[in-house]
């Protein structure tokens, strides 16, 4: 078995994840209220199986290494997208937040100061706005 997975790329990131969701997609298809073989979820389920041996088997290490780091990538800047809205969220009662008109930059201001002027910190566009 070592000798036939030499030069093979294996398992990676991508790899797992694509495991599990296959692992998601099977457990749900047997509670379908259908015939499991004829389940949406079960044909996905075995589709992504496939792709995930196909990777797996795969001689073409930099290819599913390009792959593999665009999903890290992927997932890395939904991670903190996902940090900014809880930490958002958190500071709701106390700041608003704001888009910059030109740049889109977000901006925090403090409520309850009636109307003022903001001044975006990355472009210095200055636009007034109720706090």
């Amino acid at each position: 078995m070592q000798r036939f997975m030499s030069g093979r790329y294996g398992a990676d990131e991508l790899g797992r994840t694509l495991s599990a969701v296959v692992l998601g997609c099977l457990v749900v298809s047997m509670f379908s209220p259908l015939l499991s073989v004829l389940s949406v979820f079960y044909w996905i389920g075995i589709v992504l199986l496939i792709y995930s041996c196909f990777r797996m088997l795969s001689k073409n290490t930099s290819k599913r290494y390009e792959e593999n780091q665009k999903f890290v990538n992927w997932r890395y800047r939904m991670t903190v997208k996902q940090n900014q809205s809880k930490k958002q969220f958190a500071q709701r009662k106390d700041y608003r937040f704001y888009k910059c008109p030109q740049c889109s930059q977000k901006v925090r201001v403090p409520r309850g100061k009636g109307k003022i002027c903001i001044t975006c910190p990355k472009c210095r566009a200055e636009f007034v706005k109720k706090s």
